[in-house]
């Protein structure tokens, strides 16, 4: 400031004027604090425009951030979408369905008011001995097209996001229909949403049932990779890398082992 007030001085000394009469050391000093003031109105004016320009900015950039995560949600909800569509296109065809032009599975009989297909129960011969067990039978298990209507109904739950609710219909899918053909894949899913929820644990047990209780299941590679996944979120590093390995040797080829590869080559590129 001191270097200011003197370059200031003599400029003030400049404009009098060699020829003028000598000013007033309180003329000068009057002088010097006008053009002080001047100096530190223009720098907070350019200051302020500084700053106006940073916010433009800044708003600018949060408005790209909010439209590339919009179009990161969509990204995601239509590859969950697509998954869900192809897991339940394969698995018809496993059933032995009979596949339309559209991919669509043999029309099941029509729903009534209640929602329950009318399906007519099997006309079985007097057996007075075998009556506890055919009475003990579960009667979900008649009604294959309220089997096929609640796995479905589950899944659109799972493919809007609405995870709480999706457990719950799993959850409740399993118990009434235990020795579904859906039920590995239904095991599979309830293990997805605790996975997606990072419910790691919960998840962990889930996927685990799956290659316990389905060992022959389509689900059975996709299961252990998550469970690798898991492994890896909980930083147990030598169980993560056993899942993913076991995946890349007994599925070799397939797109769940490649996806165990390029996890087990980020674990070696993060010294894991």
């Amino acid at each position: 400031m001191a270097a200011t007030r003197v370059a200031i001085g003599m400029l003030c000394l400049m404009a009098v004027g060699a020829n003028a009469p000598a000013a007033s050391k309180a003329e000068l000093e009057e002088r010097i604090v006008q053009l002080e003031r001047k100096l530190d109105s223009r720098g907070l004016v350019d200051l302020m425009t500084q700053m106006q320009t940073i916010q433009r900015d800044m708003q600018q950039l949060r408005g790209n951030i909010e439209v590339q995560t919009h179009e990161l949600e969509n990204l995601q909800k239509r590859q969950r979408d697509l998954y869900l569509d192809i897991d339940r296109r394969l698995h018809r065809l496993e059933a032995g369905g009979v596949a339309g032009a559209d991919g669509d599975s043999a029309v099941m009989p029509s729903p009534d008011l209640q929602g329950s297909a009318q399906v007519p129960a099997p006309v079985m011969p007097a057996d007075p001995a075998g009556s506890a067990s055919a009475a003990a039978a579960p009667v979900a298990s008649l009604n294959p097209a309220a089997e096929r209507r609640e796995y479905d109904a589950a899944l659109e739950i799972l493919k809007e996001g609405r995870y709480s609710e999706a457990s719950g219909a799993f959850e409740t899918f399993l118990k009434r229909y235990p020795q579904s053909s859906y039920a590995d894949n239904a095991q599979y899913w309830l293990g997805e949403v605790f996975y997606v929820t990072r419910e790691f644990q919960r998840a962990l047990g889930e996927f685990e049932k799956v290659l316990k209780d389905y060992p022959d299941s389509t689900k059975k590679a996709d299961a252990r990779l998550k469970i690798g996944y898991i492994r890896y979120e909980l930083k147990d590093w030598a169980a993560a890398r056993d899942s993913l390995s076991r995946v890349v040797q007994e599925h070799p080829g397939t797109t769940t082992a490649r996806l165990a590869q390029e996890r087990l080559d980020r674990m070696q590129r993060e010294g894991h």
